[in-house]
């Protein structure tokens, strides 16, 4: 299973970084994962141009058989065990690779939200890119502990 994280920007801080290497060796017994970044436009002027630029750097990095997943305050949001039953029922269709997107400060250019197979909210609240990305990749952990029926959600 190969699972792709696209998200805009780059974590600068030690912490997240050393957190983003913690989840990804955590989920190596399940998938092979990685996280391609893609550079953030300077947060002035026009919004729309702004996604649009990230949004084409986006589009660069995918596939025509990807599985797309969108993150965005406007997707469903759902449990820790409704995201590992979705993810589940994702996967089991087949396709090469499962790609979430995490878009930057101005949110997600409607070219990739329209582009995507499953739009995810992971909460009402808006979080830094930086955290975004670090609380997606302990939510695919405990999805596949889940799956497999392994200790860890509680």
């Amino acid at each position: 299973m190969q699972i792709t994280v696209i998200a805009v920007g780059k974590l600068k801080e030690k912490y997240w970084k050393e957190a983003q290497a913690e989840y990804l060796k955590r989920l190596l017994p399940y998938a092979s994962l990685s996280v391609l970044e893609v550079e953030d436009e300077a947060d002035e002027g026009d919004p729309a141009r702004i996604k649009k630029q990230e949004g084409a750097r986006i589009t660069a990095k995918l596939k025509e058989r990807d599985f797309v997943i969108a993150l965005e305050i406007q997707g469903v949001s759902c449990t820790s065990l409704q995201f590992a039953k979705k993810l589940q029922e994702s996967f089991a269709q087949g396709f090469s690779r499962y790609v979430f997107v995490i878009g930057g400060s101005q949110g997600l250019d409607d070219a990739i939200v329209q582009r995507s197979h499953w739009r995810f909210s992971m909460s009402p609240l808006t979080f830094p890119h930086q955290m975004a990305r670090i609380i997606l990749l302990e939510q695919l952990y405990r999805g596949f502990r889940i799956v497999t029926g392994a200790p860890y959600h509680k």
